[in-house]
């Protein structure tokens, strides 16, 4: 059986059917916790059209799900990556609405001081204290904050085209028993009819104490360097997935350099910080630089969405080992050469070393009988394969 040693939080892209939502998933899971479910803010960014704006920063509800004893368990939120399942001519459901602003630091100020409980349209009005002026409402239910210039701060819109029925799953950190977790949590989803999105993936955080060293660093960015695309097509990355990618390429020159092998944590963080880095990328380093203690991760991008278990965990049991690799690898020691070898190194739990060594032999086996017809030809004739798979 597969399970996990490493402290994980999953966050799990789910689309629930038309005419239900993400609220009703958090519902029933308090309902199976004996819990409650509190509605919050749900912070996110988009791309603006807008010159001179790159992101648009966004509110959008969220409702996090607590047990009995008021411990978090799981919140229930919006991603905007989620788009090609929606019917976006749907008008809006009443109470569903979003406040965007043009600077985080003004919706900080919203979480703060509004109410996500605030009925209809009345959300944004103690914003609209702070700044000395009355909130402005607007055709189609809009409601727009200014200062005292005429400046806008925030609008305050209904939430179209079916956005409530996208789902995140962002678990609390699990320490033990991570599939009864996770199966408490999918299991009321495929009760409910909840899918996979077109555009899904499953994120793994990985408590982060453990790699926070030049000599960690720079195994990841290598054996990632190095092995990198044959993981993803080992697990089966979603092609349609979006906001996935390559580090910046400086990270690889600056990991590799004998200057940074020799840094202490403090200076190596300074200068892995000035490489121009994105959380939105394969494997996101990015919470080991910012100093939050609710999130010292490495995140893990690449999963596919499930709403079973199994493969989840199984996914995770992989990367737990090629972050165990990285964490113990000696100062100078390379990483390793193949894939199989590094499987066959990691410190993994050995049922998962087993179910991924087996499917690396599967896929190459595969891909060797694809290719056969290329190179059984007269000698010279074949086109020769330009790798294995894996």
């Amino acid at each position: 059986m597969v399970t996990l040693d490493w402290k994980t939080g999953f966050e799990i892209e789910l689309m629930a059917p038309a005419g239900r939502s993400r609220r009703d998933l958090a519902g029933a899971v308090a309902a199976h916790v004996g819990g409650s479910v509190e509605r919050f803010f749900h912070p996110q960014s988009e791309p603006s059209a807008v010159e001179g704006r790159p992101v648009f920063e966004n509110l959008t509800p969220g409702f996090r799900v607590v047990d009995g004893q008021g411990r978090w368990v799981a919140s229930f939120v919006d991603d905007l990556t989620l788009q090609r399942d929606l019917d976006r001519e749907r008008p809006a459901l009443a109470g569903w609405r979003r406040i965007v602003a043009d600077d985080g630091r003004l919706l900080r100020l919203v979480e703060l001081h509004c109410d996500p409980y605030a009925a209809g349209d009345r959300t944004l009005e103690p914003l609209a204290a702070l700044f000395g002026t009355e909130a402005q409402r607007h055709g189609a239910g809009m409601v727009r904050v200014v200062d005292a210039n005429g400046r806008s701060v925030a609008i305050d819109a209904p939430l179209p085209g079916e956005r409530e029925r996208p789902c995140e799953i962002v678990t609390a950190p699990i320490k033990t028993d991570h599939a009864a977790v996770l199966e408490g949590l999918l299991a009321e989803g495929r009760r409910l009819g909840f899918v996979v999105p077109v555009e899904g993936a499953s994120h793994v955080h990985f408590d982060g104490e453990a790699l926070c060293s030049a000599r960690a660093v720079a195994g990841l960015v290598e054996v990632w360097t190095r092995h990198g695309e044959a993981l993803k097509r080992l697990v089966g990355t979603n092609r349609q997935c979006v906001r996935l990618g390559d580090w910046p390429e400086g990270l690889r020159a600056l990991t590799a350099s004998p200057a940074f092998a020799a840094m202490g944590w403090a200076e190596a963080k300074a200068a892995l910080a000035g490489v121009g880095m994105s959380k939105y990328c394969d494997l996101n380093l990015m919470n080991l630089l910012t100093g939050r203690s609710d999130k010292h991760t490495v995140e893990v991008r690449v999963l596919p969405a499930s709403l079973e278990v199994e493969p989840l965990i199984d996914g995770a049991a992989l990367f737990e080992g090629v972050l165990g690799w990285c964490r113990d690898r000696g100062s100078e020691e390379p990483a390793p050469g193949t894939l199989v070898e590094l499987l066959i190194r990691a410190p993994m739990n050995e049922a998962a070393r087993g179910l991924w060594l087996g499917r690396v032999r599967r896929n190459n086996a595969a891909f060797a009988q694809r290719i056969r017809p290329y190179s059984s030809g007269p000698a010279g004739g074949g086109r020769e394969p330009a790798a294995e798979i894996l």
